[in-house]
């Protein structure tokens, strides 16, 4: 994995992951961070030093607060996952993952919309659907609040949406099936 972008390698990870979107609506700090994943402080400035070090946040403020200096991040807006084709299966698995855990959290009995789906559409048709598709996260990411705020509840939105290659995929056998 040496080879590997390190911007990649920085985004697969489940807990940066995470942090990119509890940092998109606002800054926190790696204290913050920490509180809200159920992590150490000193796990959480790690991630939040290779995020930045891949140029995936931005340090936007920086205060006394305790006799120690606070720094505060936010995601870097117009973040490079859709760009990610050489590591689209590093970055499913990251995603599944994240998948995972947040279906654990699903409040009960609460509307939702699950899709998966493999299918042959027209390229114009495909180019409107990636489009609106992408519009509709933009619009919830703009719609973000910072974690806890009054009067919003946490929505959890995985999602993953490409053009496959157009090559027969290998069948088994029955007899390998069973």
């Amino acid at each position: 994995m040496s080879d590997t972008d390190p911007v990649l390698r920085a985004l697969a990870h489940p807990l940066r992951l995470r942090m990119l979107t509890l940092l998109w609506p606002g800054p926190m700090s790696a204290a913050e961070l920490a509180r809200e994943l159920d992590i150490s402080h000193a796990l959480a400035s790690q991630h939040l030093r290779r995020l930045d070090a891949v140029g995936l946040v931005e340090l936007v403020e920086e205060r006394m607060r305790r006799g120690g200096r606070e720094r505060r991040y936010r995601t870097v807006h117009g973040s490079p996952l859709s760009d990610q084709t050489e590591g689209a299966p590093l970055l499913a698995e990251t995603l599944a993952h994240t998948l995972r855990q947040r279906a654990a959290r699903r409040a009960p009995h609460s509307a939702g919309v699950t899709v998966d789906a493999e299918l042959w559409l027209d390229p114009e048709t495909w180019d409107a659907a990636r489009q609106r598709l992408a519009d509709l996260a933009a619009d919830l990411h703009e719609a973000a609040r910072p974690p806890r705020t009054p009067g919003t509840v946490p929505i959890g939105l995985s999602m993953m949406a490409f053009r496959m290659r157009d090559e027969p995929s290998e069948t088994r056998s029955e007899a390998e099936l069973t």
